[in-house]
C-alpha cells in the first residue's frame, strides 16, 4: 500500500487549545448547507469548531457562547462552505486551533495533508505516527477515536478516512453525509487537476 501524499487544498494549521480555553470566549454562528445545519465557533482570529448540529460529539456546554454571524473568520468560513458544496475548489484563510490532545492534535495534523479527491486508511495514519515515534505499531482504534471527535469537520477532513478494505466507517456526521462529501470532492478534483496520484 502506497503512503499517500501531501498537498491538501485547503490550508490547515491546527494549533493547540486547551479544553479550558475552548469554552472562553467563543463566537459561534449557524451555517445552512445542503447536508444540514452546522455550527461554526471561533475564539479570537481562529476557528475552534465546525460541526453538523445532529452529529456525535457536538458541543454540550454551549450557553456561554456568543451567536455573531459577523465575526470575521465565521463570514469566511460561511463563504468557503458557499463555494465547497457548489463544487469550486477553494482554500480558505483560516488559522484553525481545535482543542485536544497531543496525540489528537498529532491524527489531526495527519487529516490536514490529505489531499482533496483521496482517501487514507486509520491504519496508514497508524502506521506514519508509528514510524515517526519509532515504535513497532500503533493502535488503528486509538487512530479512529482521535478521528472520531475531531472539532473541525471538512475543513480538517476526517471524512476522507477509511476502513481497511475501502468502506466507508465511523463518521460523526454519518455514513451518508461522509459519502456525499467524497463525492464532492471526487468532482472538485477532477476539476481543479488534482485527481489521485499514482
Amino acid at each position: 500500500m502506497q503512503p499517500f501524499s501531501c498537498g491538501i487544498i485547503f490550508q490547515a494549521r491546527p494549533e493547540i487549545q486547551t479544553e479550558r480555553s475552548l469554552r472562553a470566549m467563543i463566537i459561534a454562528c449557524t451555517v445552512e448547507t445542503p447536508l444540514g445545519a452546522m455550527t461554526a465557533a471561533a475564539r479570537d482570529k481562529a476557528l475552534v469548531g465546525l460541526w453538523f448540529m445532529d452529529q456525535k460529539y457536538y458541543p454540550v456546554q454551549t450557553v456561554d457562547w456568543r451567536w455573531e454571524a459577523d465575526h470575521p473568520v465565521l463570514k469566511t468560513v460561511r463563504h468557503f462552505l458557499a463555494c465547497y458544496f457548489s463544487g469550486k475548489a477553494a482554500t480558505p484563510d483560516i488559522r484553525l486551533a481545535p482543542a485536544g490532545s497531543p496525540f489528537r492534535q498529532t491524527v489531526w495534523n495527519i487529516l490536514s495533508t490529505i489531499p482533496i479527491g483521496q482517501v487514507v486508511t486509520y491504519g496508514q495514519i497508524a502506521k506514519q505516527i508509528a514510524d515517526a515515534r519509532r515504535v513497532p505499531s500503533m493502535s488503528a482504534q486509538a487512530v479512529g477515536s482521535a478521528v472520531a471527535h475531531n472539532p473541525i469537520s471538512i475543513l480538517i477532513p476526517c471524512h476522507r478516512v477509511v476502513g481497511f478494505n475501502g468502506g466507508l466507517t465511523g463518521y460523526a456526521g454519518g455514513l451518508e453525509r461522509k459519502a456525499e462529501l467524497l463525492r464532492i470532492e471526487k468532482e472538485i478534483s477532477i476539476c481543479s487537476g488534482n485527481g489521485v496520484q499514482r
